[in-house]
């Protein structure tokens, strides 16, 4: 019977493991398609009505939040002039699932032409859509 329990527990463990394999994968599709300014990879990993928000962080200005519509997210992607040199390098992955439901918790730090633009940390949500996962909302902080 002990035998049971365990190999119960084992699977569990790979079973949860393989989630969140799966769900980092998309996020790391989402930001292979951005770096290679490709709005076509990056919406295979969106879903249709994905919400977007930003809140720039700032001692002088005070914190702004903005929202951003899908579709000027992925035209903002593809009109990156091919001159301009940029990196977001994702620091860690903090992962939570929930059925169908998961939150990835990515702190970053964003280079333009290997400089240190700003930091922050996305956050994203997404919802398990058959058998792939899909971002539904994303939330950044900016920050000097």
């Amino acid at each position: 019977m002990r035998i049971y329990i365990i190999v119960f527990f084992l699977f569990l463990g790979l079973s949860s493991n393989a989630q969140k394999q799966e769900v980092q994968k998309c996020i790391e599709s989402f930001f292979e398609g951005f770096h290679q300014r490709d709005s076509t990879k990056i919406k295979l990993v969106c879903a249709d009505k994905m919400i977007l928000q930003s809140i720039s962080e700032s001692a002088v200005k005070g914190n702004k939040l903005s929202d951003e519509s899908a579709k000027e997210f992925y035209k903002s992607i593809t009109s990156i002039p091919s001159t301009l040199k940029f990196q977001e390098k994702i620091l860690s992955y903090t992962i939570q699932i929930d059925g169908s439901m998961a939150h990835v918790w990515t702190p970053y730090e964003f280079y333009l032409n290997d400089k240190l633009s700003h930091t922050g940390v996305n956050a994203f949500t997404l919802f398990k859509e058959k058998d792939s996962w899909k971002i539904i909302y994303l939330i950044d902080t900016r920050r000097k």
